[in-house]
């Protein structure tokens, strides 16, 4: 009998399913959004049972697409949206508030009292992170001091906290287990990444007590098995990463020196640095690659909030498009004559610069600007910011040469323009895979092997195939000019 894996890719905007064949091809897909809620200016949260709902919805449509039953699963993989945080009632199952999402900045003025206060370089000693509202620690103190009587039932261990995995996998075995896996506890400010372990220290710093934590698993583990009323069977949980570290792993980022960007809501280049726990002087995150059977492969990650949400936003918010795909055919449009920049600081800008309180902003305007050139302008900002995140790290890391070759995935490498101009803008070359969900590969990869149905690293990284190598073609004068007039566009958004 064919033994499929499953991959829940629980997304920013949307939660998909994928079922993978024996022969890692994709044989059935669910997917549904759900809605973004913007209570305050850079306030985002998401209902945590719209969810859970669009992801028994996913999971129910891939497995009857593909024609399948829930006996015919072999293992389930858990990717998710990290940094993004819900706590709930461990009798209940109930979220005592609704998610605040990754991209949530109201703990901006909290993070920067901790900073005044010189505790940043703890933080960044233990965790690799560096004190902003990204990450999930300080979420959860806001969670605790602001909804009534969460401080008092969480020190009496009657709530549990979790990124959306924990809560995902909570959901899916009936409350019977609470765990995370060492991705996305890392990104928490609350895990010492070289000690594999909630650090009190910080806990206490954040004000967070340790009754609410998950325990922590290596990647690929036993993360219990489902409940069988919900899919008519009980299939096992074998691997569980944060979205970005499932891509390193789908795109067989396994050699120290390989280097990976996701496109999806924002960017995430991370640069495999093996062994090496690498400090970065230059503003980018130390973070755990992915741990399995027990020893942690580390890796320099570049965060940049907003990419696909810029494109997302010309269409919903100025409504310039009816679809996102139609933006790199009409950046092709756009009067070459024009130097129109976005910097995209709709919730602040991540690395190299985090700085909060930035907001978005467009130089560069002539009455001639149309459509075509805040199009061109949103995908172009994208690969400014890819550039940024790898000249920092090839400053960091004695690896970082200048002939990498860029492995990309994410919705916006369909357009060939933005990959284009990517290849240009980065002097270097850019591979773009055969399978574009590298992020749910990368989950089921960790399910399938841990069931000894899918291969092991090696050959895994062998069948890695790619589909359009992309050259750059710019003359180098006009890439300087082009980068010269980036750099001026983001000094006068900072800040600071």
């Amino acid at each position: 009998m064919t033994k499929y894996i499953l991959a829940i890719d629980q997304g920013t905007t949307s939660s998909r399913a994928i079922l993978f064949d024996q022969a890692r091809k994709i044989v059935g897909v669910g997917q549904k959004e759900f809605t973004q809620h913007f209570p305050q200016d850079g306030w985002v949260e998401h209902d945590p049972e719209e969810i859970w709902d669009s992801v028994l919805w996913s999971i129910k449509t891939a497995i009857k697409e593909a024609g399948a039953a829930a006996t015919d699963i072999a293992a389930i993989g858990i990717t998710n949206q990290r940094e993004t945080v819900v706590i709930w009632d461990r009798e209940t199952g109930e979220p005592i508030h609704n998610a605040i999402v990754w991209q949530d900045r109201r703990t901006a003025e909290f993070c920067a009292k901790l900073k005044k206060q010189g505790h940043e370089p703890l933080f960044t000693k233990k965790t690799g992170l560096l004190l902003d509202p990204y990450f999930s620690g300080t979420k959860v103190k806001w969670l605790l001091d602001n909804v009534k009587g969460a401080r008092k039932r969480a020190k009496a261990g009657e709530l549990a906290f979790g990124t959306i995995d924990s809560f995902l996998i909570w959901r899916l075995t009936g409350g019977k287990v609470h765990a995370t896996d060492a991705t996305n506890a890392a990104r928490t400010l609350m895990f010492d990444i070289g000690a594999n372990s909630w650090d009190e220290e910080l806990l206490k710093l954040l004000d967070v007590p340790a009754a609410l934590l998950p325990e922590v698993k290596d990647c690929a583990d036993d993360f219990g098995v489902t409940e069988a009323e919900l899919f008519g069977a009980a299939v096992p949980i074998l691997g569980v990463a944060g979205d970005q570290h499932a891509a390193t792993i789908g795109q067989a980022c396994f050699a120290p020196g390989m280097v990976k960007s996701t496109y999806g809501t924002g960017c995430f280049a991370l640069l495999n640095t093996g062994s090496d726990m690498v400090r970065s002087k230059n503003r980018l995150l130390t973070t755990l690659a992915y741990r399995l059977d027990g020893k942690s492969t580390y890796a320099l990650e570049g965060s940049i909030f907003i990419a696909g949400a810029a494109v997302q936003w010309i269409r919903d918010g100025l409504k310039l498009v009816k679809h996102a795909s139609e933006t790199g055919p009409l950046a092709r449009t756009a009067d070459p004559s024009q130097h129109v920049y976005m910097v995209p600081a709709f919730v602040g800008l991540g690395a190299p610069w985090w700085d909060a309180e930035a907001r978005g902003a467009i130089y560069g305007l002539t009455r001639n600007t149309g459509p075509a050139e805040i199009a061109k302008a949103a995908l172009e900002a994208v690969c400014y910011q890819t550039r940024d995140l790898l000249e920092a790290m090839r400053k960091d890391w004695k690896g970082g040469g200048k002939d990498t070759v860029l492995r990309v995935d994410g919705g916006m490498v369909a357009s060939d323009w933005t990959m284009q101009f990517l290849a240009d803008i980065l002097d270097a070359s850019v591979d773009r895979p055969m399978i574009l969900e590298t992020t749910a590969l990368g989950a089921a990869w960790l399910a399938g092997m841990k069931a000894g149905i899918w291969p092991a690293m090696d050959e895994f990284a062998a069948s890695w195939a790619r589909d359009q190598r992309f050259e750059p073609t710019m003359d180098g004068s006009e890439r300087k000019a082009k980068i010269a007039g980036w750099d001026q566009a983001v000094r006068r958004t900072l800040t600071h």
